[in-house]
């Protein structure tokens, strides 16, 4: 392996490095699920309320049809959940027989919300018949509220891992004994209102643009029905209104890390020892004890953190080489995550500005492939993040309490499990795509029966919608400009 490869792959026990992979296997399929199980259901509330304020028919069929994919992907995730649970017991015994008493509590709270999300899914689903119009819009608020609160839950205990509370620290420095539990102090660390706060945002950042994206998809290939057009217009809504809290949480995350961990912040801006006047390090790695290959901007990092130019930081020598994280991960990693953070922001910014001057979405072609590519881009961006939050914290599983080695299980077959995960998640994809393809080829060939409610006076009897996420209408064209084709023929 060249001194690079090295730098960036740390060796370390095959069976601590196979459970490694199959925690992030799970977590990084689980999270993206998560975050559209948060935040779509917001978003449908939002076209659903559209629908039945302004007796629009083609906000209620794209309510509806969003609502069937919030169903799949619900299912989905309820079985990536489903393994991340088994996995903390499996694979870290060590933590969950120690701690367990410690952090439980916002795991049962958890299921709780969970299910409650599912029943109110549920008859949000079936309620299209039997319910009031307004009933049934209001049954996507306890959905939003549940996804919300367990969000904060899991949440909980991750930052829990970061910051280690709700029992005698120093009992167990000196004995190893858990004693003086708090499960309520654990819950409310020190690090779990930060970590919601940026974690939340992710979560409307991450579906806003990956629901424009799609539609922005079918834009181009010519489908410019209104319904597209509305989905184009509500995803890009969500996205643009939360990457700015996204940005401002991400500054106060670092300067808590900086000021809680600062290894991981040293990480994260790979300074590799404590001194004043800190340049920002721009790519880069570190090899052999020394950056190679950045731009460093003079004294940014410095007065970035405490608006000082001259201000001290802590770099990565404060500890021995085996209490640092993979110096090369977390820094890539972060970077990756502001670069295309930052990226989400400007094309927010241009599409606000163009939307204040004109009334109406930019019309380039350019603006166009990036909304394409924004929903991807925000995927990357998250998983890029909390690979930061993750591997910066290494080597420990509870931040200088415990280590991922003294954590991991000791039972063999660990990466039978690994391959065995790796088939069920690629058998899931492929479900979930066929699943998904399925119903936008059926939206596409006019099969669906529309909603059976309409605005206040409107008729109750079925109709038919012209228009589909998967194509224009048969009747009217691509309805660019006419704003007919999105009509309900009864």
């Amino acid at each position: 392996m060249t001194s690079v490869g090295a730098a960036l792959f740390a060796a370390t026990s095959t069976d601590l490095m196979q459970a490694r992979w199959l925690m992030a296997l799970s977590l990084g399929s689980h999270i993206i699920l998560s975050c559209l199980g948060v935040a779509l259901p917001t978003l449908i509330f939002v076209v659903h309320r559209r629908g039945l304020r302004n007796g629009d028919a083609d906000a209620l069929a794209l309510a509806r049809r969003l609502g069937k994919c919030a169903a799949v992907l619900f299912a989905v995730g309820a079985v990536s959940g489903t393994v991340l649970s088994f996995e903390m017991g499996i694979l870290w015994p060590g933590m969950m027989g120690t701690f367990g008493d410690v952090i439980g509590l916002p795991f049962a709270l958890e299921g709780i919300f969970f299910f409650l999300e599912a029943i109110f899914l549920g008859i949000y689903l079936y309620g299209w018949r039997g319910l009031p119009a307004r009933l049934h819009l209001a049954t996507l608020i306890p959905i939003a509220l549940s996804g919300v609160a367990g969000t904060f839950c899991i949440v909980a205990v991750n930052a829990w891992m970061n910051n280690p509370a709700g029992f005698d620290l120093v009992t167990y420095a000196e004995t190893g004994r858990v004693v003086d539990v708090d499960p309520w102090a654990a819950m409310f660390n020190g690090n779990v209102w930060i970590q919601f706060a940026h974690l939340l945002p992710a979560t409307y950042v991450v579906t806003g643009f990956l629901v424009a994206s799609v539609y922005a998809v079918g834009w181009a290939r010519g489908r410019r029905d209104r319904l597209h057009r509305l989905g184009l217009e509500v995803g890009l809504l969500i996205g643009c209104v939360a990457i700015p809290l996204q940005l401002v949480t991400g500054d106060l995350i670092a300067r808590h890390a900086a000021a809680n961990q600062p290894v991981k912040f040293a990480a994260m801006e790979l300074i590799p020892s404590t001194d004043s006047g800190v340049p920002m390090t721009l790519g880069g790695l570190y090899i052999d004890g020394e950056v190679v290959g950045a731009i460093e901007i003079p004294y940014l990092t410095s007065l970035i953190l405490d608006f000082d130019p001259d201000a001290t930081v802590v770099g990565l020598d404060s500890v021995p080489p085996e209490d640092r994280p993979p110096e090369n991960v977390v820094h890539l990693s972060f970077q990756l995550m502001v670069l295309l953070g930052t990226a989400l922001a400007a094309l927010a910014a241009w599409t606000g500005w163009v939307w204040w001057r004109r009334r109406d979405l930019p019309r380039s072609r350019w603006w166009l492939r990036a909304v394409i590519l924004s929903g991807p881009a925000a995927v990357l961006a998250l998983e890029a993040g909390w690979t930061t939050t993750e591997v910066g914290r290494q080597p420990w599983i509870a931040y200088e309490v415990m280590r991922v080695a003294e954590a991991v299980t000791g039972q063999p077959g660990v990466g039978v499990i690994l391959v065995g995960l790796i088939a069920v998640y690629l058998g899931l994809g492929a479900s979930l795509w066929f699943v998904l393809h399925r119903m936008s080829a059926r939206w596409r060939a006019g099969e669906e029966v529309a909603t059976p409610y309409g605005p206040p006076g409107a008729e109750q009897e079925p109709v038919v919608v012209g228009t589909s996420v998967g194509g224009a209408s048969e009747r009217g064209g691509d309805g660019a400009g006419s704003g007919g084709s999105g009509e309900v023929s009864r």
